[in-house]
């Protein structure tokens, strides 16, 4: 249920935020920042076998834990992805509303990934170490 729940208000907030944006097309920054967030996305998918990826924050049946690509930075590329394109929305349409939409965002998919961490410490004795060598979203930085 919770699972569930996050991943509506994931839906929901990119939703509100993509109708209420004028559109990162008027934006140079706004496209830019999108289409890398667009790019690391379709990298960290490319480095995850399919049915390994999860969009809901529980661990499929058989899953593995993945490491390469863009997982040797970051713990959750997709999440990064998602708020790197998603800041370009921002960029595009710098509202006080988006900027809230924006962080209310960031909760939800931060509360998604420590679900997440959770869940693969308990599942995978090496994820503890994986988990103190990679940042969080954000290479060498979160």
């Amino acid at each position: 249920m919770y699972s569930r729940l996050l991943v509506a208000l994931q839906f929901g907030l990119i939703g509100v935020m993509l109708v209420l944006g004028r559109g990162i097309v008027n934006s140079p920054a706004g496209l830019a920042l999108f289409a890398v967030g667009a790019a690391v996305g379709v990298w960290a998918l490319a480095h995850n076998r399919l049915g390994n990826f999860n969009i809901r924050p529980d661990l499929r049946e058989g899953c593995v834990m993945v490491n390469s690509g863009p997982y040797r930075y970051v713990r959750h590329p997709m999440y990064t992805s998602v708020l790197t394109m998603m800041a370009g929305v921002v960029v595009a349409t710098p509202t006080v509303c988006e900027a809230v939409f924006f962080a209310a965002l960031f909760v939800v998919l931060s509360l998604k990934a420590l679900r997440e961490e959770r869940l693969w410490c308990e599942h995978h004795d090496g994820y503890a170490r994986y988990k103190r060598t990679t940042k969080m979203f954000v290479p060498w930085v979160w």
